[in-house]
C-alpha cells in the first residue's frame, strides 16, 4: 500500500520543483535564525537568493557531527526553546552527545514519514506491532511508534530488554509485527529456541528493522528463524530519526522520502559528487525541518542511489541497504577492513552463530586482528584436530576476503554480550594505547 500517493508517486519534474522551493526556504530559514550557518554561508559568499537550482546545493557548506558537538546543546536550533516540544540525543559515549529538537510541526512531519515507512513495509491497520526499541533519548522508539499509530496499527510499547517478557507478549497478545534492531531480533530467536518457542505457530509475520546495518545473510537468518518477512528502514537523529527511507514489498532498495530530504552521494574523501549509480557517502539536507534544520549533513554511510521507478508504483529514489560506514572502517596493517565483510564470510559458514566480536590490538608495533566467534555446541569436540580444522577453515575464508591473517577464537554460545540496542561488533584496543607490548 502507498500511504501518500500524492508525494510517493509524484512526477520527478514536479518533485524537483518542490525540492527547490523547500531548499530555498530552508537556506533562508537557517541564514536568518542560526548564527552558525549565517557565518558559514557568509564565509562562502553565499546568500539565500543565490540558490536558484538544485545543483546550487553544492555551494552550501557540509555539516558534520563535529559542528553539532561544538554547538552543544542548542546552538543549531532555529527556534526558541519554548517552541521545541521534544528533545532527543545520542548516547554521547564518544564525547558530548548530539542534541536534536522538534517543533509541533516537526512531530507531525515525522509521524507522516514513519507512517510511509511502516505502510511500505506492509503494516496495515489490523496489525499488532510490538516495539522493542527503547523509549529514551534514542529516536527510534518514539519515531516509529507514532507512525505505526497513524497507519492504524495497535502498538505494544514493550520497549527494549526483558526478552522473555517480549516472547510471552508475542504469544499472548498475538503480535504480528516486530520493530527492533536486526541483532536483537536474532537474539530473540535464540532465547525463544532455548525456551521452546515455536515461532512458526505465532501470528508474527513482519519485521521492521533499523538502527544498525543488516546484511542479506542476517536478513535471511532472521526470516528463517522467526518465520517472518524482514524489512529494512533507515534514518538518523541528526536529520529526523527513522523515516528517511524504507523498503517496499519488492525489497529492491529503500525508498527515500525525497519531498522532505534532498540527498547527494559524494566521494567520502574529496566531497565531490559521485556519478549516478556509483557508491559513495550519503549526504542529506532536510527540507522541512523547523527546530533543527541542517545543511548537507554527512552521514558517513555508504550507499548507491537508484532513481528508476519501482514496480510498487513509487517514483521516489531508492538507496541501497547501508552495510558500511566510512567511520566504521578499520585500517589493519594498511588494509581497509569493514565489519560487514567479516559478517558476510561468517554467515556463510555452517555451525557459526550470528554473534561475533572483532578485536583489534597492537602488539610489538604491529596491528593484530582477532575474531571471537560463537559456534554451535557440536563444534566443540573431544577430538582437538576437528576443532583446529574448523578454526583454520574460518581463518582461511577470512584471509581470502580480507587479505589478512586473522586469529579466530571459538567461544561457546552465549559468551558474547547481547544488547537490545545496537550490537557492538568491534573492540579496538589501539585507541587506548594500552595494548602495545
Amino acid at each position: 500500500m502507498i500511504w501518500n500517493p500524492e508525494y510517493e508517486s509524484i512526477e520527478r519534474t514536479d518533485l524537483e520543483e518542490l525540492q527547490l522551493r523547500r531548499l530555498q526556504s530552508t537556506v533562508a530559514w537557517v541564514y536568518e535564525r542560526v548564527p552558525y550557518y549565517h557565518a558559514a554561508l557568509d564565509e562562502r559568499g553565499v546568500k539565500p537568493r543565490d540558490i536558484r537550482s538544485l545543483g546550487d546545493v553544492s555551494r552550501l557548506p557540509f555539516t558534520d557531527k563535529s559542528a553539532l558537538r561544538d554547538t552543544y546543546p542548542f546552538g543549531l536550533f532555529a527556534v526558541p526553546i519554548d517552541q521545541v516540544v521534544r528533545i532527543h540525543s545520542s548516547s554521547g559515549t564518544t564525547g558530548k552527545p548530539i542534541v536534536v529538537g522538534y517543533t509541533k510541526g516537526d512531530i507531525t512531519t515525522w509521524t507522516e514519514l514513519t507512517a510511509r515507512v511502516a505502510s511500505a513495509a506492509g503494516v496495515v491497520s489490523t496489525d499488532l506491532a510490538q516495539m522493542a526499541f527503547g523509549y529514551g533519548m534514542f529516536t527510534g522508539g518514539f519515531g516509529m511508534h507514532y507512525g505505526l499509530e497513524r497507519v492504524g496499527a495497535t502498538v505494544i510499547p514493550a520497549s527494549a530488554g526483558n526478552t522473555e517478557r517480549h516472547l510471552i507478549m508475542m504469544a499472548d497478545f498475538g503480535t504480528t509485527v516486530l520493530v527492533s534492531t536486526p541483532s536483537y531480533a536474532l537474539y530473540m530467536a535464540e532465547v525463544g529456541e532455548e525456551l521452546g518457542v515455536n515461532f512458526q505457530k505465532l501470528p508474527l509475520r513482519l519485521g521492521l528493522f533499523g538502527a544498525e546495518p543488516c546484511t542479506e545473510a542476517a536478513r535471511r537468518e532472521i526470516e528463517a528463524k522467526l518465520h517472518i518477512r524482514a524489512t529494512d528502514n533507515y534514518g538518523l537523529s541528526e536529520v529526523m530519526g527513522p523515516g528517511v527511507s524504507g523498503e517496499c514489498e519488492y525489497a529492491c532498495g529503500l525508498h527515500i522520502n525525497e519531498d522532505h530530504f534532498l540527498v547527494e552521494v559524494v566521494d567520502p574523501l574529496t566531497g565531490e559528487p559521485r556519478a549516478e549509480g556509483e557508491e559513495g557517502e550519503l549526504v542529506i539536507t532536510p527540507l522541512t525541518k523547523e527546530a533543527f534544520p541542517v545543511l548537507r549533513y554527512r552521514t558517513h554511510d555508504l550507499t548507491v542511489i537508484d532513481r528508476t521507478p519501482c514496480e510498487c508504483g513509487r517514483t521516489l529514489a531508492r538507496m541501497s541497504n547501508v552495510r558500511q560506514r566510512t567511520d566504521d572502517m578499520l585500517i589493519i596493517r594498511g588494509v581497509n577492513v569493514f565489519p560487514s565483510q567479516v559478517e558476510d564470510v561468517l554467515f556463510k559458514i555452517e555451525s557459526v552463530r550470528p554473534h561475533y566480536l572483532i578485536v583489534v590490538d597492537r602488539k610489538h608495533g604491529l596491528d593484530d586482528i582477532e575474531v571471537r566467534l560463537e559456534v554451535a555446541e557440536e563444534v566443540f569436540s573431544d577430538i582437538m584436530a576437528d576443532m583446529v580444522a574448523f578454526t583454520r577453515h574460518v581463518s582461511e575464508r577470512l584471509h581470502s576476503v580480507l587479505g589478512l591473517n586473522v586469529k579466530v577464537t571459538l567461544v561457546e554460545p552465549g559468551t558474547i554480550e547481547r544488547t537490545a540496542g545496537k550490537a557492538q561488533r568491534v573492540l579496538d584496543l589501539r585507541e587506548n594505547g594500552c595494548s602495545d607490548v
